[in-house]
């Protein structure tokens, strides 16, 4: 058993699962994956279980029975997470945006530099952003920024979705408080880490969007980005 798991939400991914499992395989660290699967209606945790033949202790898989969201199939995976011996977790997609040969930095800037939490940057060092059209770049780099002038929390990338935890983070926040299921749930873990003064290092990377399947992106989540983060600070979160 690795000392990290990382949690691969899933919806229709058939055409990116099995290569993004084998290319976190195949880092020279071992990580441990746990697949959350939103039942699929393409075949997705089929594929999985498939695979776990091959990997019997390595990979694994959590079925729900409807299509509930990103931030509660990550709650969901960091309960899974605390119930074992994890140390770190980290999120990670499903097709290939986020880039496996980057999860050793991540582990390393929290295990080896000491972060509490460790962020997959797409803004920290310019703009590292391939394959979006120019307003869908604009867009997110704003939203970022918005959120920070709002907030003040010190984080470049707050929608981010590519994140090392530790795990006395994840044990601090209170994950049935919650409030948010889409971009703005990862606005809103960073800024209770934040809150809770853990420390946040952000890992220069390249985000390259996705080749193959189709995009959950909706004009939903982003107004719950933009209008929760105005709530979040007129209201307050609790701890």
């Amino acid at each position: 058993m690795s000392d990290t798991l990382v949690i691969i939400p899933t919806y229709n991914e058939k055409e990116n699962i099995e290569a993004i499992i084998r290319a976190t395989f195949d880092q020279e660290k071992a990580f441990d994956i746990l697949i959350v699967d939103d039942n699929s209606p393409d075949g997705t945790a089929s594929i999985v279980e498939n695979l776990q033949a091959e990997f019997p202790n390595q990979l694994h898989l959590e079925k729900r029975t409807g299509k509930n969201g990103l931030g509660t199939a990550y709650i969901h995976g960091f309960k899974w997470a605390l119930d074992r011996d994890y140390e770190y977790i980290i999120e990670m997609d499903a097709d290939f945006s986020h880039n496996p040969n980057d999860l050793i930095r991540l582990y390393n800037a929290c295990a080896i530099e000491g972060a509490n939490v460790s962020v997959g940057s797409r803004y920290s060092v310019g703009v590292n952003v391939v394959n979006w059209p120019m307003h869908r770049v604009l867009l997110s780099y704003f939203a970022s920024k918005y959120v920070r002038f709002i907030t003040g929390i010190p984080v470049n990338d707050t929608t981010a979705g590519f994140v090392c935890w530790s795990r006395k983070v994840l044990q601090t926040i209170k994950l049935d408080k919650i409030r948010f299921v889409g971009y703005a749930f990862q606005i809103e873990m960073k800024y209770k880490a934040w809150k809770h003064g853990f420390s946040i290092k952000e890992v220069s990377v390249i985000f390259t969007d996705r080749t193959l399947g189709e995009s959950k992106m909706s004009g939903g989540i982003v107004s719950e980005a933009l209008f929760g983060v105005i709530k979040m600070r007129l209201k307050g979160l609790p701890k």
